[in-house]
């Protein structure tokens, strides 16, 4: 079996020691960031030399959602706007978020990347910390539940799976978990109602993200990446049977040496420990958690059996449709 760990690399070229390093560690998957991205040329190469490492079709990930959180940028690739500036703008926001899926998908396959850590299944609220507020899809529970899935659909057609992030709920954190630990106090039955709904409506999907954010109403010390608690709601109440993928570990809301921080999500029950930031010493000590239990590989299995084959996108067409439908805002 693969390991329990998706990776990132250095820099837009894969080195001799990181080519070495996969291919005895086998991890899962992969992910690429902005500092992996230059051309398309380069990063199609790339992600080449990543599956040639392992020998396997791994899948290759990035965050690739639009305002901030973008790793392809112009003029190589399009710009495209936060979500929430986005579904504002136009008058059929599940459309524009469809469209939006499809044509990222597009650009995504073209490289060689087949998985999205998108869509946003968190729900924005006043208080909800500005660094992820305008990347969320609406304001209440079901409305955000339709738009993520309108986006989800729309990256399947262009031949990407999504991850659905951040489980269970990351809207009602006042804190940025890149720098610190967010602590809800929301009540057991108003979490079901405004931030677990989404998630719950969307379980079907096969790829998930946890949020590292506690939930002092269900586990009062520990974020949900590592909380047996969280898990359980993740898998009982909210249904989801996918494969769940922590973070990034190496966030600052986690404390602890890359090896504590692994361990501790796979014994909550997180299937995947997400390492993004291509340290070489750091991802040694993710390696040692191992390979994948029977249960994990088997959700990968699924997960992999959906990634969806590349259609035809007409990119001009639904370009300029998302353009009409939000006044030039997606432009």
């Amino acid at each position: 079996m693969a390991g329990a760990y998706i990776l990132g690399c250095a820099g837009p070229e894969l080195s001799a020691s990181e080519a070495a390093f996969f291919r005895a560690a086998d991890p899962w998957g992969f992910i690429l960031f902005q500092r992996n991205c230059e051309t398309k040329a380069q990063v199609h190469r790339l992600t080449a030399a990543l599956r040639a490492a392992v020998g396997r079709d791994a899948p290759v990930l990035i965050d690739q959602e639009g305002g901030r959180v973008q790793r392809l940028w112009p003029p190589v690739w399009a710009l495209h706007p936060p979500a929430l500036d986005l579904v504002e703008a136009s008058p059929d926001p599940e459309r524009a978020l469809w469209l939006r899926g499809a044509l990222i998908a597009a650009e995504l396959r073209e490289i060689g990347i087949d998985v999205n850590c998108a869509p946003m299944g968190d729900t924005a609220f006043a208080g909800t910390h500005p660094r992820l507020r305008n990347r969320c899809y609406g304001q209440t529970a079901p409305e955000v539940a339709r738009r993520a899935r309108a986006l989800a659909n729309g990256q399947v057609a262009g031949g990407v799976l999504g991850v659905l992030k951040h489980m269970p709920g990351h809207g009602s954190a006042t804190k940025d978990s890149h720098i610190d630990l967010p602590r809800v106090t929301k009540s057991a039955e108003i979490l079901a109602r405004e931030d677990f709904a989404p998630f719950k409506a969307l379980a079907d999907l096969p790829l998930g993200m946890t949020a590292h954010v506690v939930f002092e109403a269900h586990d009062a010390e520990r974020p949900a990446t590592t909380s047996p608690v969280m898990h359980r709601i993740i898998r009982e109440e909210i249904g989801f049977d996918g494969l769940l993928m922590t973070d990034d570990l190496s966030m600052e809301a986690l404390a602890g040496s890359a090896r504590t921080r692994s361990e501790a999500a796979l014994s909550a029950g997180c299937d995947v420990i997400l390492h993004c930031n291509g340290d070489m010493a750091e991802m040694e000590e993710v390696v040692t958690v191992g390979a994948m239990t029977e249960a994990a590989a088997a959700r990968a299995a699924r997960a992999l059996a959906a990634r969806p084959a590349p259609a035809h996108i007409d990119t001009d067409a639904l370009t300029a449709e998302l353009r009409s439908l939000t006044n030039g805002a997606a432009a």
